[in-house]
C-alpha cells in the first residue's frame, strides 16, 4: 500500500516524536553491528517490550543515517499496518518481517549496496508508552565473507567429524575382512580333518 502524502514528513520527525505528558518507557532491542553480503538480503531484527498493552495505535518508525553522517533518511514506516516508502533510496527495497503479537518490528532490506552502510534505528511508540531508548544497529555491507574464528572453529569441527566417520568406517571393514578370513580358516582346517 502506497502511503499518504505526510508519510515521508512523519517517518523524517519519526526519531524526534514524543508524547506529551509523562508516559511509560518501550525498551526497543536490536544487535549492535550487522554484516552483511553485497547483493544479499537482510533481516533487521528490533524486538521491544512495554509496560502496557500492545495498543492499536503502537507504531514503528525504521530511519537511516549513512556513514557521511548526513540526514537521517526514512526507511520504513508501520501504523496498524505496514506503509511503503513512496521515494528515497529504500523505496521497494524493504519489507515487513515483523509480528506485533510477538513484540517483533523487523524489517527486511533487499538487494544490499555498499551505500547501505550506516546506522539503522527502530523506534517503537505503544502508546501510552512513548519514551524509550531507540534501537540502533550498524550495518557492515562487504564484498564477501570474512573468514572469522567462527567459520575456521566450523571447518575444524566439520574436519573432525569427517575423519571420526573415516576410522569407523575403516574399523568396520578391517574387523569384517578379518572375521571373513577367519572364518574361511576354520573352513580350511574342518575341510582338511
Amino acid at each position: 500500500m502506497d502511503g499518504p502524502s505526510w508519510l515521508p514528513a512523519l517517518l523524517f520527525l519519526g526519531v524526534q516524536l514524543r508524547a506529551l505528558g509523562p508516559a511509560a518507557a518501550v525498551e526497543v532491542h536490536t544487535a549492535k553491528e550487522v554484516h552483511a553480503v553485497n547483493g544479499t538480503n537482510l533481516r533487521l531484527k528490533c524486538t521491544f517490550s512495554s509496560s502496557s498493552p500492545i495498543s492499536p495505535d503502537l507504531s514503528v518508525t525504521w530511519n537511516f543515517q549513512p556513514e557521511d553522517l548526513s540526514s537521517h533518511e526514512p526507511v520504513f514506516y508501520y501504523l496498524k499496518e505496514p506503509y511503503k516508502l513512496p521515494a528515497g533510496r529504500f523505496k521497494e527495497r524493504v519489507t515487513w518481517d515483523g509480528n506485533i503479537e510477538r513484540n517483533d518490528v523487523s524489517i527486511v532490506i533487499w538487494n544490499l549496496q555498499p551505500t547501505d552502510n550506516g546506522t539503522f534505528t527502530c523506534q517503537v511508540m505503544n502508546p501510552p508508552d512513548f519514551y524509550g531508548a531507540i534501537g540502533e544497529v550498524r550495518l557492515r555491507v562487504v564484498q564477501k565473507v570474512q573468514f572469522s574464528e567462527i567459520h575456521f572453529l566450523a571447518v575444524a569441527i566439520g574436519s573432525a567429524c569427517v575423519l571420526m566417520v573415516i576410522v569407523v568406517t575403516v574399523v568396520i571393514i578391517c574387523r569384517h575382512r578379518r572375521k571373513k578370513a577367519q572364518e574361511k580358516r576354520i573352513e580350511v582346517s574342518d575341510t582338511e580333518l
